[in-house]
């Protein structure tokens, strides 16, 4: 779209559109948010593409319980904890003079095995898809076959005859090199001026090329998928566009489900659950949030959040721009200590799909992250990376400025047994002295304010 066109488009939002220009926190509720039943006619992906994800990832269990030792314990599925945190709600209650109703619990994605973030849902499952079809091209296996087969030499020499590339601000681009390196795949992670360097290095050490840039996640991604563009051999995971990483992810809803019943927790009309995902480019919280959907239906609620400085998926949904849309067109400069959420652009793809099933959105500035961060590990001894605190404001986001959608919504009488769960994206591969270094600088926020 022209930016002249934009300029228009943007006069209808001129009081919303000034507070993000402002870097102002804001909250946001969907006006295009629609029932499940209808939302879900209008929708390019199922249930069955989930489930046949789910079925993929089970194929592939027995290979990846080999090469990753650490997923033993689990036979090959990558899942994460689900962990009840009572004293980071009363945190949360005395800081924000709030009181808030229900339970407080936390979705450590931030522990999932091989990556330690949300992306080992997504980008993981992409590249095992990847591989097993390029195993079924050449015939080297069936569906029937036992998939430890692709820990041989025979198959890493197959497929090191392929590349991979990537674009990525840091989290996605560990998940996306660690399991192709490990597959025998060539791989090569683009990646933008926010990605951290304990990132770039721990890649390195694993056979990944590192390409690093000046510039934002926007050129990592052009540069990625020119080099795959060049070269047949290449496979782009598109992340601005990957139906298949939408279905890694997406899958964590059925998997949320058995936890709940494994927990006797219930999830009805009655018993609401709140959900609130940090938001990058989109895949990762859209994927999730779809898939939620899918098992809860109108009995979850979900939110994304995103800092101050790069509010994509946020713009992009107010305005009906989409991907059309960047916050640098309205004058933000896309900076922010959430490095993984530090995208100015969001998914098309996403963006449409969460247009009738996102409840809301809401932005939070980097000295709250921190805050957060120094909170949690101070109440519950759990050190996430800033970008995986900015759920955790949610809650309080939600009964402060959130009052018109829980009237609208019937929820008033239902609160108290209400779930509220925080996605924890990302952190336990941080090393620690750089998570120490996360702690003091939440230390010094605090006493400064």
């Amino acid at each position: 779209m022209k930016s002249d066109d934009i300029k228009e488009r943007l006069k209808d939002f001129e009081p919303e559109i000034k507070k993000l220009q402002s870097t102002e926190e804001v909250f946001w509720l969907n006006p295009h948010l629609q029932k499940f039943d209808s939302a879900i006619q209008h929708i390019p992906v199922t249930k069955e593409d989930v489930l046949d994800a789910e079925a993929r990832l089970k194929r592939f269990a027995p290979y990846i319980a080999i090469v990753f030792p650490e997923t033993a314990k689990t036979y090959g599925i990558i899942e994460s904890p689900l962990v009840h945190i009572p004293t980071m709600k009363q945190a949360l209650e005395r800081d924000h003079q709030q009181r808030i109703q229900g339970e407080l619990w936390l979705k450590c994605d931030s522990h999932l095995p091989i990556s330690g973030s949300i992306k080992a849902r997504g980008g993981i499952y992409e590249i095992l898809k990847h591989a097993e079809e390029l195993a079924l091209q050449h015939n080297l296996i069936t569906l029937e076959d036992d998939y430890q087969l692709f820990a041989t030499d025979h198959f890493r020499e197959f497929f090191s005859q392929f590349s991979i590339a990537v674009g990525s601000t840091g989290n996605l681009g560990l998940s996306i090199g660690i399991i192709s390196a490990k597959i025998g795949f060539k791989v090569t992670v683009h990646m933008s001026a926010d990605a951290k360097q304990w990132k770039k290095d721990l890649l390195r050490s694993k056979n990944v090329q590192v390409i690093e840039y000046d510039e934002d996640y926007s050129k990592a991604v052009a540069e990625g998928r020119a080099q795959a563009s060049a070269d047949p051999t290449c496979y782009f995971v598109d992340d601005e566009n990957s139906r298949d990483l939408f279905m890694g992810y997406a899958v964590a809803g059925l998997r949320l489900k058995q936890q709940l019943e494994e927990m006797k927790m219930t999830v009805e009309e009655d018993h609401p659950l709140f959900v609130y995902l940090p938001c990058g480019v989109g895949g990762g919280p859209g994927g999730v949030a779809f898939g939620l959907k899918l098992w809860f239906q109108d009995n979850v609620h979900c939110f994304f959040a995103e800092p101050t400085h790069s509010p994509c998926m946020l713009l992009g949904l107010m305005t009906g721009l989409h991907e059309q849309i960047s916050v640098q067109d309205i004058g933000l400069d896309n900076k922010t200590e959430a490095d993984g959420l530090a995208v100015g652009r969001p998914s098309g793809f996403v963006s449409n799909i969460m247009n009738v099933f996102l409840s809301g959105s809401y932005t939070v500035e980097d000295h709250q992250l921190y805050r957060l961060l120094k909170e949690l590990a101070d109440a519950e001894k759990i050190h996430l990376e800033p970008s995986a605190l900015a759920g955790m404001i949610g809650p309080v986001k939600l009964i402060k400025e959130g009052k018109a959608y829980i009237t609208e919504q019937h929820l008033s009488d239902k609160m108290e047994q209400a779930v509220h769960l925080v996605w924890g994206t990302g952190g336990s591969m941080v090393p620690k002295v750089i998570l120490q270094d996360y702690y003091q600088t939440g230390v010094k926020i605090v006493h400064e304010s």
